[in-house]
């Protein structure tokens, strides 16, 4: 990722997400209320990590059938090239989508956090607590598949446990995330795809990203990163003068469609669940429903 402190890179950014290739793979309502809620509970790990919530129904989901079967529809998607102009293809859903591929499994999830945005701005105190949250959980695969692997990512459920959001091709994600050790904490700063680690109050970068992040440091106190990230971001925050004054929308912490892999599953549900691959991407996408499950 990059630096995100102008706006012309984010207005490139946008004419590529324009011309993105979407591939979308159709499923049955049914299935989608089953990726929700699996119906086979998975062997109890011991001892639970303390703290990941609900870390059980995270088990249920990325062992179950139903989301089993959705990485193998994802790994049999070609990744398609990014280009202008290309039709939406639907593919159908397949009675047996793993019959015929390597066998594999989907490896327990680790915590995926993010800065927040009150230490984005600068309104909540340089400290781990208060610097640092827990987003989504993210599982690798057992092996690779054909020549690929893929990250499977659960968002947490209203209400409490976690339901799947996202199959995206490589496993970096997961590879940073399990770095995290007895009293320390591995963190993303979503916008530039950095990954840090976290030791009491002192930052180090895991990646290139991260690196570039700190100004090519080898370390710096959670203080002063909090000073870097602030002047990156804070005038972009959501209803920030930036944002209210119309020069864009305001700058989103949550990580969306535009800094994915570049392969990202996303599911959408209406009348009936479907599977989108957008260009190049395939990303786990849920329109609210009035009803919850």
């Amino acid at each position: 990722m990059r630096d995100t402190s102008g706006t012309e890179t984010s207005s490139k950014r946008a004419v590529s997400r324009s011309s993105r290739l979407s591939l979308v793979i159709t499923l049955s309502a049914s299935a989608l209320l089953s990726v929700v809620g699996p119906t086979h509970a998975a062997p109890a790990k011991d001892p639970l990590p303390a703290d990941i919530p609900d870390y059980q129904a995270a088990l249920n989901a990325v062992k179950s059938a139903d989301v089993l079967n959705t990485v193998c529809r994802f790994l049999r998607t070609p990744v398609p090239t990014d280009g202008a102009g290309e039709p939406v293809q639907t593919i159908p859903e397949t009675a047996e989508p793993c019959q015929g591929l390597p066998a594999f499994t989907i490896n327990d999830p680790v915590a995926r956090n993010e800065i927040t945005p009150g230490f984005v701005a600068g309104t909540a105190n340089p400290l781990p607590t208060e610097a640092i949250k827990l987003t989504q959980l993210v599982s690798s695969l057992s092996a690779t598949v054909n020549g690929r692997n893929a990250t499977v990512t659960l968002a947490p459920t209203q209400g409490g446990g976690w339901h799947l959001a996202a199959v995206s091709d490589g496993d970096s994600d997961a590879a940073y995330a399990s770095k995290a050790t007895l009293g320390t904490l591995v963190f993303t700063e979503p916008q530039i795809r950095g990954w840090y680690q976290l030791k009491l109050t002192t930052v180090e970068p895991l990646n290139d990203q991260a690196r570039q992040g700190l100004g090519g440091q080898a370390s710096v106190s959670l203080s002063d990163y909090q000073k870097l990230v602030k002047a990156r971001y804070a005038d972009k925050l959501p209803d920030s003068e930036y944002a209210t004054k119309g020069y864009s929308s305001g700058y989103s912490l949550q990580r969306t469609q535009d800094n994915a892999p570049s392969s990202t599953l996303l599911l959408a549900s209406g009348s009936s669940a479907a599977l989108a691959l957008v260009g190049g991407a395939v990303v786990l996408r849920q329109r609210r429903r009035a009803s919850t499950h």
